[in-house]
């Protein structure tokens, strides 16, 4: 299966200089300007390559419709990326091409602290001989998810000049905000009217992955008592020294910094304070629905023993749910999974199937009712000034693409 690489890597790199960052403090949708440019892009280019249907609805979804080449009735699937890059970093990226990727430690110019190593980061090891993508050192790539979006734009065309290639009908879906939790919250899946997804959002070739974190987020506010520090005594009640006090109380054994595998955590993202009042953002996650409700109860206690220890403060801790554990509808019909499975084994890989600490679009779709897993599309370091993607590992997951597509046909009459 000859993959058209050049387009492939065009795309990306001009994809990747779009600065896309969301932003969670903003109420709109998108939430941010430099995502309708990419969106704006991505309707074009879909046109331009024929495809008659193409929407860019009013909260910032493009979808588009590959007919479908076979009579037989096939299940309509679904394909998503999503546009939004990281919060912490800008991404209107310098990508630089490291051809033919010989082993020796890349340093990034705009940042020589900012170095790639194949000790530290074992992945670089399989991607010698490779064509390794990377910023520049000063921003984030934006491979998540700019890598899915260019994999599916290239399939997307290369079904277009093969239609010899049998396969149902495809949906494309590339969506805003994946970065703050609100992906597909204005999605209209009556609109999209597939019968499963997939989301284009993972990392090493052969993954396929049906199970992700459950995620809350967390508020605590404080309410001080104010007064002229030069006669506070027995009147001030300080916000922000309570708020440190909470902090310091969280259990670092629970913390991002100790977990891995299948444990759990607590993570403050934001703590903003004075001393009449102070607010602390946090997020919970958990791939058990009962240890997300323990984190729920440990952060309940904390806030208890803050009260008790000064009743004249006012003190309020929220919590809003943010996704849930795919695996918890998918392993009910893992078909979507099996598929996947048999379309890496065409591609020449080994499926996977690791939980990801972390959530996708696809936690909320198949909560909705949309059976949506994840494969993988090559990116490695997201949300580092090091992230960096392998050309031919992105032409992996288009053969997997293709080779999905064909997989779903043949299961159908």
């Amino acid at each position: 299966m000859t993959i058209d690489t050049a387009d492939l890597l065009d795309r990306f790199l001009r994809y990747v200089q779009i600065d896309t960052r969301s932003n969670e403090n903003s109420s709109s949708t998108p939430s941010t300007p430099g995502q309708w440019n990419l969106l704006r892009v991505l309707e074009k280019e879909l046109k331009a390559l024929g495809l008659a249907d193409v929407v860019l609805t009013e909260h910032g979804y493009v979808l588009a419709t590959v007919p479908a080449t076979s009579a037989k009735s096939t299940p309509v699937i679904a394909w998503f990326a999503h546009v939004d890059t990281a919060t912490n970093l800008p991404s209107a990226a310098k990508p630089i091409v490291h051809r033919a990727y010989d082993g020796r430690p890349i340093i990034l110019p705009d940042d020589p602290t900012q170095q790639l190593t194949s000790e530290r980061t074992p992945r670089l090891r399989e991607a010698i001989g490779h064509d390794v993508i990377t910023a520049s050192g000063s921003t984030l790539l934006g491979s998540d998810d700019k890598s899915g979006i260019a994999v599916i734009m290239t399939t997307v065309r290369h079904l277009l000049l093969h239609p010899e290639i049998p396969h149902g009908t495809i949906r494309v879906c590339f969506n805003p905000d994946e970065e703050i939790a609100r992906g597909v919250t204005h999605l209209d899946l009556a609109q999209l009217g597939a019968r499963c997804g997939y989301t284009l959002d993972g990392s090493v070739p052969g993954e396929i992955e049906f199970e992700t974190f459950s995620a809350d987020a967390a508020v605590l506010e404080i309410h001080g008592v104010a007064s002229h520090p030069g006669w506070a005594k027995d009147i001030m009640v300080n916000a922000a020294r309570l708020a440190g006090r909470f902090l310091a109380a969280l259990p670092m054994e629970q913390s991002p910094e100790r977990t891995s595998d299948r444990a759990g955590f607590i993570h403050p993202i934001e703590c903003t304070s004075s001393a009449e009042q102070a607010k602390v953002r946090l997020i919970l996650r958990a791939f058990e629905l009962a240890d997300l409700a323990a984190l729920r109860a440990r952060l309940e206690a904390l806030t208890a023993d803050l009260r008790l220890a000064e009743p004249r403060a006012r003190i309020e801790l929220t919590f809003t749910e943010q996704y849930r554990n795919m695996r918890y509808w998918l392993e009910h019909d893992m078909r979507p999974v099996d598929f996947a499975r048999e379309a890496i084994r065409r591609a020449g890989l080994s499926p996977r199937s690791p939980a990801i600490r972390g959530g996708t679009d696809g936690s909320s779709l198949t909560q909705r009712g949309l059976p949506t897993p994840n494969i993988f599309c090559g990116m490695n370091e997201v949300h580092s000034p090091r992230e960096w993607v392998s050309l031919q590992d992105m032409a992996k997951a288009i053969e997997t693409l293709l080779h999905l597509a064909q997989v779903w046909q043949e299961h159908s009459v």
